[in-house]
Parts: structure tokens; C-alpha cells; sequence
């Protein structure tokens, strides 16, 4: 994985300053000067040579400038803990982790469904409150109040103490004017020296600072159903499973065997992309801020399509409702392609049937390699520049990110593969999944996660992912051309990035 490399401070100053620091989601905001945009990125190519194409390197942006503080937290906002975060994960992770999280005043208590209920207001035992800031996903809203409310942050006495990210946009948070590095609230390397590398090398700005940290790494695994290996293949072992699927070959001669025997082996149009745009060999786009596709991201296009025609895959699209019911008892899908956090929380729920009960097909599924090394997501805690809490919010990243201990009882309570990489190493040795019907999976995570390459993330990674799979849906439904579905997509990611280079 590749250090995030310095090019010229201005090209990333004009694309934040003209798209209001939307980064790499959609956004109604002004649109950049593309000429303005265009001629910056092209005096300032790295990895390669001028112009367009494979000879210029990938899109590296430069550190912005902090903002300067012009405005003190109020008397309230130095005794509240503000959170800004798109789901309840870390809020969860928080609550049952974090040793000076006060469940007592804060009513927190699972309740009688498997759920977490508290009451309506949450407290530190130093008597802080913790307020949440939840902004759905969906449509970019998340970055797109992130963005308003950090904007307005150097200027409000009502101040955001941490906010989360995901990997698709890490890159356009650190190298933000609004991130304040981990060395200066005090995390030193001695404290972080156990993580997994590229857990740092995505929230590590272009001038080596290190800007976030995260409790957990996601490598990815092929997870499977026991009972239809069994009955195609002669074997549910994960080891000779393996065999099967090592490679993109063996994968598709394993679709055949499928089909004949009436399964699916995926169950849609997306589920093999991440393993495809993990291992790419060039950056969504390049120095000159043109947009490439690579090509390994056609090598998913031809093999989904290729799937759909022969009724490879269930015609599904990920989190849509017949996708969900194709992991459990009623499905007749193979496999799912799933990080960490994919198999201990999405596949478990769908797979009992009933959350929280161990009956459909719990203990039903196994997990192998699969034909590529990849990784999918992953959240990282970031402190807001501005911040009135430092020591607290240095205490919940200490705790949460780079406590051993913490790190282990997380794993071993959820399942959730944390970031640590000696606490993990040791874990392996003896785990077992009862939901994998005892497997020891965490010990397949510790061989993975070590083979993951994060150095073609860029800045317009949710854009570019989220257009490209929508564009060719159309593609695999058989309502347009490949050359059509391509045209889609570079209209699609110039809508949403003006300042973006695309084929005329």
C-alpha cells in the first residue's frame, strides 16, 4: 500500500472551495471552475508523466489548510461530547466498550428482543453528556451535513468533538482543513504501533500525519452454505472449498456446477465488485482529474453479465429485500462475498431468520479465502479541529482503538475482527465460531488482512463505486450497451464532480 503522496496544495483547495468540500458524494452545492480545476491537476501530476491516460499517476490530494478557531465552546459545549455518525455501530461499540461510558445514568439496558435501549440522554462517569449527530447515508446526506456543520465549526461556540468516516471518502476528510491529528491530542506510536498498517495509511494525510483511528479491519471472505457445498461439491470442508474457488476460473467453473444442481452462486449484480475493485491497478481518477476505469473493474462487468445471461446469480442488488432473503432459509444462493462486520452482523441476522434466535440456517455457513485478497469498509473516529474535549475524545480513541484488551473482549463478544494485530494473532489460535458451525474463522482474518492494498483509494471513490454499479445494472438488465452503460457512468460521476475530467 502506498503512502499518500503531496502534490500541489491549490488542487485540492480548488476542488473543496468550488464543490463545498462534498468530497466524493453527491451534493446540490456550487459546482468547481472546471478550467480552473483542470489546469491545476495538470501542473501537478504524480507517479508519472504529463497527460492523460495509464502515463499519469493516481490523484493524490494535498493537506489543506486548518481553519483557525475564531470562536470558544460554550460552557454546555465543553461538557458535552457532540458525535457526528451515520448508524448506531460505534454508538454500540461505545456503550459496551468503553470503560467511562455511564450506563446507568444513561438508561442503557438490552432489552428483553436483543436490542439496545437508552434513555434520553447518554453520559460519561465524568458526568459529560454525549450527544449523538446521526445522519442517514443514503443520497450522501451523511458527508453533506458533515460538511455544513464542520464548515461552521471554527465560527460556533457549539463544537463537534468526533465524527466518523468510511474508507470510500476517508482520503477527502484528512487532507481537510477540519481534522485535528492524533499526535496532538496525544496518541503517540507506541500507542498505535499494534494496528494493522493500512488501517493507518487510509486516514494518513498527504503530509504523513496521521488523522484517525479505527477499532476494527475488515478483510473479506467468500462466506458459503455448508449444506449446498456438501451437496454439489462432496465436501463442506473449508479447505477444499477453497479449491474450488481459488482463482476466477475455478469460481466460474463452481457457477456451472450451481446452476446444474438448481442454486445460484451469487445472489446479484454486486456482490463479487469489491473483490474486483479491490485489486485494481490504477486509481478511479488521475492526476490530470480525468477518470479512468480500469481495467479489472471490465473484468466485473463481463463476468456479472456473463452471470446474468446464464442465471449464474439471482438478479439481486445489494441490501434490497430479495438479496437479504437469499442468505437465509428460503434462498438458494452458494455464497456472499462479506468483510468482517459483513459476516458477524449482516449474514447472522438474515441467516437466523429471526434476530437474535439461533434457528434458520445458524451454524449453516463457512467461510474460505475466495479467488482474491480484498478488504470492504470499515469506520474510523476522527477529532473535529476545534474540539472542547480533548482528553476525552484522546480517551475514547485510546480505549477504543489501541487497548489490547479492549480490543480483544470486542472481538470476542461480536465476532467483529478488531485492530490489533498481536490480539488477534493470539485469538486465532484457539477461536471458534458457533454461528460458522465452529469454525475458526478469525484465524482465516489474521492470514487475510496483512494482504490488503488500500493504495488506490482516492477522494472520489463513493462517487465513482456508487455510478459505476448503477450504470451497469442497466447494463446486466439488458436495457443498454456496455458502450452506453460507460457513457452513463462518466455522465453520472460528472453530475456529481464537476470539476472532473470525463471522455467527451
Amino acid at each position: 500500500m502506498a503512502q499518500l503522496k503531496k502534490i500541489l496544495a491549490g488542487t485540492f483547495a480548488v476542488m473543496m472551495t468550488a464543490a463545498v468540500f462534498a468530497g466524493c458524494g453527491d451534493s446540490s452545492s456550487s459546482k468547481s471552475d472546471t478550467s480552473k480545476s483542470g489546469d491545476s491537476a495538470a501542473a501537478a501530476t504524480s507517479e508519472g508523466g504529463e497527460g492523460g491516460g495509464d502515463s499519469v499517476g493516481d490523484y493524490k490530494p494535498a493537506k489543506a489548510e486548518r481553519i483557525t478557531q475564531t470562536a470558544e465552546g460554550s460552557e454546555d459545549s465543553k461538557n458535552t461530547i457532540k458525535i457526528c455518525t451515520w448508524n448506531d455501530e460505534f454508538k454500540s461499540r461505545l456503550r459496551n466498550f468503553y470503560p467511562n461510558y455511564d450506563a446507568e445514568k444513561s438508561g442503557f439496558k438490552i432489552n428483553a428482543e436483543g436490542k439496545e435501549e437508552v434513555g434520553e440522554t447518554e453520559y460519561l462517569k465524568n458526568g459529560k453528556k454525549i450527544v449523538w449527530v446521526t445522519t442517514a447515508n443514503e443520497n450522501n446526506a451523511y458527508q453533506n451535513k458533515l460538511d455544513e456543520d464542520l464548515k461552521a465549526q471554527a465560527g460556533s461556540d457549539d463544537k463537534i468533538d468526533m465524527f466518523l468516516i468510511e474508507a470510500d471518502y476517508a482520503l477527502k476528510y484528512v487532507n481537510g482543513p477540519y481534522v485535528k491529528p492524533v499526535k496532538e491530542l496525544g496518541i503517540t506510536d507506541d500507542d498505535i504501533k499494534d494496528q494493522y498498517k493500512y488501517t493507518q495509511e487510509v486516514v494518513t494525510d498527504a503530509n504523513g500525519d496521521l488523522e484517525g483511528v479505527t477499532w476494527q479491519a475488515t478483510p473479506g471472505l467468500f462466506a458459503y452454505r455448508a449444506d449446498i457445498a456438501k451437496e454439489v461439491l462432496g465436501t463442506d470442508d473449508p479447505a477444499e472449498v477453497q479449491k474450488s474457488l481459488a482463482n476466477w476460473d475455478e469460481f466460474n467453473k463452481t457457477a456451472a456446477k450451481m446452476k446444474e444442481k438448481g442454486y445460484f452462486m451469487l445472489s446479484g449484480y454486486d456482490d463479487s465488485y469489491r473483490t474486483f475493485s479491490n485489486n485494481v491497478s490504477k486509481a478511479w481518477v488521475n492526476a490530470n482529474l480525468e477518470v479512468t476505469v480500469d481495467d479489472n473493474l471490465m473484468k466485473w462487468v463481463d463476468q456479472t453479465k456473463e452471470y446474468s445471461e446464464k442465471g449464474y446469480n439471482n438478479g439481486t442488488s445489494l441490501w434490497d429485500d430479495q438479496w437479504k432473503a437469499d442468505q437465509g432459509t428460503k434462498g438458494k444462493v452458494f455464497g456472499f462475498f462479506y468483510s468482517t462486520w459483513g459476516i458477524n452482523f449482516t449474514l447472522v441476522e438474515q441467516a437466523e431468520d429471526h434476530a437474535g434466535k439461533k434457528d434458520g440456517l445458524y451454524g449453516q455457513y463457512r467461510v474460505c479465502e475466495g479467488p482474491q485478497a480484498y478488504f470492504w469498509g470499515g469506520t474510523w473516529i476522527c477529532a473535529a479541529d476545534g474540539t472542547d474535549n480533548e482528553e476525552d475524545v484522546k480517551d475514547i480513541m485510546k480505549y477504543m482503538a489501541c487497548d489490547k484488551d479492549t480490543l480483544l473482549k470486542i472481538t470476542k463478544d461480536t465476532q467483529d475482527y478488531t485492530n490489533n494485530q498481536p490480539a488477534m494473532e493470539e485469538l486465532a489460535k484457539d477461536f471458534k465460531s458457533e454461528f460458522l458451525g465452529g469454525q475458526n474463522h478469525i484465524a482465516l482474518f489474521v492470514a487475510a488482512a496483512p494482504k490488503i492494498d488500500c493504495s488506490k483509494l482516492g477522494p472520489y471513490d463513493q462517487a465513482c463505486n456508487e455510478s459505476f454499479q448503477k450504470a451497469f445494472k442497466d447494463y446486466f438488465l439488458g436495457k443498454v450497451s456496455k458502450d452506453e452503460a460507460l457513457k452513463n457512468f462518466y455522465t453520472y460521476v460528472k453530475e456529481k464532480h464537476s470539476e472532473l475530467k470525463v471522455p467527451s
